[in-house]
């Protein structure tokens, strides 16, 4: 079977020659060429290649990290006695050695453990921000640049002042994850290099949250890294898009539940007592029969709501009506579920 040109006319080439790819096709599908240049990969190179990591996303863990901005931004005022203003940026998945890799030097880093999880975190802290805090720290004027001494590593001191300040943001990330899972992170040691602050490995994926801290023309951004392995345990937790317990209490909503629950109706059956009869007795019953229920007058009946026992009380007569008297509240009464 020929090919048909454009006036109607045999080409001379088969369906299976014009559909053939040539070499040049098939290297812009495979992105694959002789060319070692520094170009961007196309095709199924770079589809294969790529850096980005897929994963659950994780929309309570957002909530918890939008929380923490609240309570460490009071947090690092109390510490600096400066105006401090914290913004969370972003929340974003990568592999523990990319992150690494591509961490700005010179950093600190801060390993912490998370003693429920029984697995470790990282939290980093870029220069800026270093030389920030130890200037508001030490008494710098404001709205100053720090100096910054290229090619020196940390002293004792500015580790000393950087870990308080690591130490704050830990206790307000537990704060934050508090209403999801009662965790306690412990700062375990500071570190300059990436080396030596390696708590996962290069191809385990991780969340990173990354923070901006602001103080007066002055400041820079820490990033806290979670292993996937080490929310594992509340990862089904972080899954959910509202938290269990709420974080702050809508009193409006609260007094209009209550009054109406007040308001609403129930039957109260008071049991004067019960006998077990057979069917055929039940059958076999006549007018003007008597059932004795086996109590006396003066014994103590059970109320009942809905089948669920509330409490004992004995009947008596009163305005001409019969009554109950409770003999104990309902809350105290034995086998209450209320």
């Amino acid at each position: 079977m020929n090919a048909f040109n454009e006036d109607n006319e045999p080409s001379g080439l088969s369906f299976a020659e014009a559909e053939t790819l040539g070499q040049a096709d098939i290297d812009a599908l495979f992105g694959s060429s002789m060319d070692f240049s520094e170009a961007p990969r196309v095709g199924l190179r770079a589809v294969i290649e790529s850096n980005v990591v897929s994963h659950e996303r994780l929309p309570m863990l957002e909530v918890v990290f939008d929380r923490m901005v609240r309570t460490f931004s009071t947090s690092m005022r109390h510490l600096t006695s400066d105006a401090i203003d914290v913004t969370f940026e972003g929340l974003t998945s990568i592999r523990f050695g990319d992150f690494m890799n591509h961490l700005p030097l010179p950093a600190m880093l801060g390993v912490f453990n998370a003693e429920q999880w029984e697995n470790y975190g990282l939290l980093s802290v870029e220069s800026s921000l270093i030389y920030a805090v130890v200037d508001a720290l030490l008494g710098g004027r404001r709205g100053s640049f720090p100096l910054r001494v290229e090619g020196r590593a940390f002293t004792t001191i500015e580790t000393t002042l950087v870990s308080q300040m690591v130490e704050l943001a830990l206790a307000d990330m537990a704060s934050a994850f508090e209403p999801i899972a009662a965790i306690k992170f412990q700062l375990d040691r500071m570190e300059a290099s990436p080396r030596f602050a390696a708590i996962a490995r290069p191809t385990d994926v991780a969340m990173v949250a990354t923070f901006r801290v602001d103080m007066e023309d002055r400041g820079g951004r820490f990033s806290i890294v979670l292993p996937l392995a080490t929310i594992e345990p509340v990862r089904g937790k972080l899954l959910q898009r509202f938290m269990g317990e709420k974080l702050g209490r809508d009193n409006i909503w609260e007094a209009h539940l209550e009054s109406e629950l007040r308001k609403t109706e129930v039957v109260v059956d008071a049991i004067l007592g019960e006998v077990t009869m057979t069917l055929r007795d039940v059958m076999n019953l006549k007018v003007g029969q008597t059932i004795s229920l086996g109590v006396m007058p003066e014994d103590p009946l059970e109320l009942r709501c809905d089948g669920v026992a509330l409490t004992n009380a004995n009947m008596g007569q009163q305005n001409k009506k019969i009554a109950v008297r409770l003999n104990m509240p309902v809350s105290k009464a034995k086998g209450s579920s209320i």
